[in-house]
């Protein structure tokens, strides 16, 4: 019977088949130890010379790194193994001989593993990088389903910004000017008014020159848009949907988290609601308490991000940011008209922000002032404004990069390595 090693444990004494690919071999004249993957997991099948032909013992003891074999044997329990079973190999089949295999086992530049990229995926690290960044995914998708939210796909070329054409990619469209998007949110603003909450997912594009540990040139970002939801409504959404997510990828993904990639797990466990609310005030005077010299007015950096959540076991939030530093699409706070209600949630342990949200502009009049306040032209925006013009409603809405989630979540130094194939201002290949 032909499986996978994510089902041995299933099997204990059954006679299988694995299909996969050579991690290891080591041998010591009449016994071999083949460290197989499969896609599913890593298992060490265990080879005695006199079970094979000399020509099989020989194809074995000589696999190369990433020759993809076949195995036939029995499943066995073995306390020793982090998945607590082995395999007593009976036959070994070569199906393709791989040569010189650039990644060998020992350290690597980041240069040489980033040119690399499409061989790197198959090192256990790499494995299970992807598999929570999966598990993150579906939680998502099912939390905002569960939650009343139908997805609505935004169209990733636009005619306008979303947030000013500083950092836009320019495209020709035709003969005329478009953009690769920066976030679907204001096709989503479009789509409540139909379905009531609406979320997208898919690619963004940044054209940001910037080198630092938490940028990519394209990512993936969920932006979700929801109305008769005010701001304060919409904080608990996003906390909400990061217990949830955090809940399934613990229960998923352990193994891939502390085993494989040595995440300190408990400090996930500990993680619970409700999160802390600080107004952008008082983080202001607790990051200059800290010795940060942030101005009272200002945007937090990533330094100020790093700083202040290293402070925290758990994600906090940021409110009620000054106006100037925030989009134009963001309601003026009633309180203080110099700052807007939105919110920034940071992830603990100096991960710094991972979602961004805010209440909606709904008044046509100070909308419209906005976007030239902003210096936007106001012709790509007239079908946005119409939004306020037929049945505006309260709404609200937040968005998450995916590939900072992943970062956080399992515990990596630099965002690049949680996307299949990074774009940066010096990366395009492969």
């Amino acid at each position: 019977m032909t499986t996978t090693i994510d089902q041995l444990s299933k099997q204990i004494g059954a006679p299988i088949t694995l299909e996969g690919w050579v991690h290891g071999v080591r041998s010591s004249g009449k016994i071999a130890f083949l460290q197989l993957r499969d896609g599913t997991g890593f298992v060490q099948v265990v080879y005695q010379a006199a079970d094979l032909e000399a020509a099989d013992w020989e194809a074995l003891t000589h696999a190369g790194q990433e020759s993809s074999v076949r195995c036939k044997g029995t499943v066995v329990e073995d306390d020793r193994s982090p998945t607590g079973v082995e395999m007593h190999g009976a036959v070994f089949e070569m199906i393709s001989a791989a040569i010189d295999y650039p990644i060998a086992p020992k350290k690597h530049g980041v240069d040489f593993l980033m040119d690399n990229r499409h061989l790197w995926h198959r090192s256990p690290k790499q494995w299970a990088i992807m598999r929570v960044r999966d598990t993150l995914e579906r939680a998502t998708m099912e939390f905002l389903h569960d939650n009343g939210f139908i997805r609505f796909d935004a169209p990733i070329l636009t005619p306008n910004a979303c947030e000013g054409t500083t950092t836009l990619y320019k495209v020709d469209h035709f003969g005329r000017s478009a953009y690769l998007t920066q976030s679907g949110q204001l096709y989503l603003e479009a789509g409540i008014f139909g379905h009531r909450r609406v979320y997208d997912f898919g690619p963004v594009f940044r054209a940001e020159k910037s080198k630092t540990r938490r940028h990519l040139n394209e990512f993936w970002m969920m932006d979700a848009e929801a109305a008769f939801v005010d701001w304060q409504g919409n904080m608990q959404i996003q906390e909400d949907l990061i217990l949830y997510m955090l809940k399934r990828v613990l229960e998923e993904r352990r193994y891939e988290l502390a085993t494989v990639l040595e995440r300190d797990v408990s400090k996930l466990d500990a993680i619970k609601g409700p999160f802390p609310r600080l107004h952008h005030k008082d983080a202001v005077a607790k990051l200059r308490a800290l010795g940060s010299d942030i101005p009272e007015d200002d945007d937090l950096g990533a330094d100020d991000e790093t700083l202040l959540t290293q402070q925290y076991d758990t994600p906090i939030f940021v409110t009620q940011y000054p106006s100037k530093v925030k989009a134009f699409y963001m309601k003026q706070d009633p309180s203080d008209a110099s700052r807007v209600l939105c919110s920034d949630l940071l992830a603990p342990e100096g991960y710094g922000e991972v979602i961004g949200g805010s209440e909606r502009e709904i008044d046509l009049e100070t909308l419209t002032k906005k976007i030239e306040e902003h210096g936007l032209p106001l012709e790509p925006f007239k079908w946005y404004l119409d939004l306020r013009r037929y049945g505006s409603v309260p709404h609200s809405g937040f968005g998450f990069g995916l590939e900072r989630l992943v970062t956080w979540i399992c515990g990596l130094k630099h965002v690049r390595t949680s996307i299949p194939f990074p774009r940066t201002m010096n990366r395009l290949e492969p």
